[in-house]
């Protein structure tokens, strides 16, 4: 109730802060300057205006009314978050929902010369475009980019973070920063450019071999990086670097600047054309940009990021070995506990991550655990609160999805555990999803296929049976950087980045039955050659993740010997690398929970 009347306050302060302004609506998008996933709290703006705090969203306000657009995942915790407020919830991709320009113009449709507000820092330019095309067909309605609303009415906004940068070592980064801007100048040539604008955090700190503390659970921090064939400016703030990095980053001609100072630089850049990425680069610095041409391309950073070199695979190596064992650890104790009594979803989640924080080189964890128990496994990226944490009961589904930053990798792993008796129904969901995650990651493929066009091997079974899930099948993974790593995906919806050796990616299929269960299995996998033949290469999947993966609840009649094989094949591996490091009842454990079927 409380939060209820915050977020109606908040609404009237923005409505008359939009009144003075003569702006008809604002859009509040999910994103920072840097277009990141999840961003710094200074610019947590739609969660602030609307009560929400899903990492995928967009608010829009009008003078009498709000609503706000979210995808699958968060479906069922947006209609909880938003309930009593004015907002209400549009469903993305599901037939019958109208798109924000289309809503706008049924909403203001009765004004002549509407105006709507957005934040043009915190919105990529192609979606600024994008939109005001829409609009303009919408009654001609247009858009003001230059005015944000929350530096008035948000009277406690956080502080952009001010948190120490640090250099990465090159025994895990495995390339110097030189060698990186190098390729990087290589490949923005290739595009027909001569200069560059990194605005990702994830890239600049992978371009730079820095990280930081910046973003909550993502070693970056906030900065863009200019890169053309004579100079790279870093714009930063520059207290936040420690002197190893300051240091480095002289080392590798690294000129440095003031965070603020990035509009100026733009306004005055000399060369003849500069590459900015319109999907990425928001659209008050694309327009700052003097340059007299402009060319529009992705940015080759993400790409060249994603395919690890020898040193990084070799961390992602270690560091799923110490992930592993703390997993078993996990394991080991979790059930015994349960039976016991007093645990809780929060309670299970501090005690994976205090297992997690006992291994070498251990950061933090690579996102918010979800440790969802029953029903609240159906809410796919479920986090318990102190108000919705629930006793675990030795019976039925505990879905836990969590993952760790170690200095030398990331993890992110989701297995789902019975705890107890499981109803035929959850025993038959569950297996569809092993069948699944097994598919996948038995796939040999062309070099350079899409995940779209691999996709549906998570999924077969499953559809057979008239059953889906909404969310993308796998995301790469950053070397001790974001958990959530492009441009490759797998997913139904058409993502073209190709696949090739050295990626990582999850393979993560789920199903989730609303008020009843999740049901969800994740690997993080890596990219490898598979063979060579007069139709070209191809690649395959290898297992980074060592974790066992309970069959108690499988029903194993419906695995074929192919599906049979590889678990065997996989626990073998899994009780061969991780029982070494486990004492001997940790190891008579995992022995049982790894025995051949």
């Amino acid at each position: 109730m409380i939060m209820t009347q915050m977020i109606q306050d908040r609404l009237a302060a923005l409505r008359e802060v939009m009144r003075r302004e003569s702006i008809d609506a604002f859009i509040f998008p999910s994103t920072d300057p840097h277009n990141g996933e999840y961003v710094p709290a200074h610019w947590e703006g739609r969660k602030w205006i609307s009560g929400f705090d899903g990492s995928a969203g967009t608010a829009v306000v009008t003078m009498d009314k709000a609503a706000l657009w979210t995808d699958s995942r968060y479906f069922i915790a947006a209609e909880e978050q938003l309930q009593g407020t004015e907002f209400k919830l549009m469903k993305e991709r599901v037939e019958g929902t109208p798109t924000i320009s289309q809503w706008l113009g049924m909403s203001l449709a009765h004004i002549n010369g509407a105006v709507v507000g957005l934040d043009g820092y915190v919105n990529a330019a192609n979606e600024v475009r994008g939109l005001a095309e829409e609009l303009r067909r919408q009654g001609g309605i247009t858009i003001r980019t230059n005015f944000d609303p929350l530096d008035i009415i948000w009277k406690d906004r956080p502080e952009i973070p001010l948190n120490t940068v640090v250099q990465h070592p090159l025994e895990y980064s495995g390339e110097t920063a030189e060698s990186k801007l190098q390729r990087i100048r290589t490949a923005v040539k290739r595009s027909g450019a001569e200069a560059l604008l990194v605005t990702a955090l994830d890239d600049i700190a992978w371009t730079l071999n820095l990280r930081g503390s910046d973003v909550h659970c993502n070693p970056v921090a906030v900065a863009y990086l200019l890169i053309d064939v004579e100079k790279t400016i870093l714009y930063i703030n520059k207290v936040k670097l420690a002197p190893s990095a300051a240091d480095a980053l002289k080392t590798a001609g690294v000129v440095v600047e003031d965070y603020g100072n990035v509009v100026e630089g733009l306004r005055h850049f000399d060369g003849y054309n500069i590459l900015l990425d319109p999907n990425q680069v928001n659209y008050a610095l694309f327009s700052a940009v003097s340059a007299k041409k402009v060319v529009e391309a992705a940015s080759p950073v993400p790409y060249l990021k994603c395919v690890k070199n020898e040193a990084e695979i070799r961390g992602f190596h270690s560091a799923m070995l110490r992930d592993g064992v703390a997993m078993v650890k996990f394991l080991h104790w979790l059930k015994p506990a349960v039976e016991a009594g007093g645990q809780t979803e929060l309670t299970v989640e501090k005690k994976l991550t205090s297992l997690r924080a006992e291994q070498p080189l251990f950061k933090g964890v690579s996102f918010d655990t979800i440790a969802a128990y029953q029903e609240h496994g159906a809410i796919v990226h479920y986090e318990a609160t102190p108000e919705t944490d629930v006793e675990l009961k030795p019976r039925g589904f505990l879905l836990l999805d969590s993952g760790a930053q170690y200095l030398d990798g990331t993890t992110d792993i989701t297995r789902t555990i019975p705890l107890g008796p499981v109803t035929e129904e959850q025993k038959k969901v569950y297996t569809l999803v092993l069948k699944g995650h097994i598919q996948l990651e038995l796939c040999k493929f062309p070099n350079h296929a899409s995940g779209t066009q691999l996709d549906v091997l998570a999924r077969q079974a499953m559809w057979k049976e008239g059953l889906n899930y909404m969310h993308g099948t796998g995301h790469g993974v950053g070397s001790y950087l974001n958990v959530h790593e492009g441009p490759h995906q797998i997913r139904m919806e058409w993502k073209p980045a190709p696949l090739q050796a050295g990626m990582t990616v999850t393979d993560e299929p789920g199903l989730y039955l609303a008020g009843k269960f999740g049901v969800r299995i994740e690997n993080t996998l890596i990219v490898k050659d598979f063979i060579e033949t007069k139709f070209g290469k191809f690649l395959q999947f290898e297992s980074l993740t060592l974790c066992p993966i309970d069959l108690d609840c499988a029903d194993l009649d419906m695995l074929t010997a192919e599906e049979k094989q590889w678990l065997n094949d996989y626990h073998k591996m899994v009780f061969e690398k991780l029982s070494p490091l486990l004492n001997d009842e940790e190891k008579e454990w995992l022995k049982t929970n790894t025995a051949r079927i």
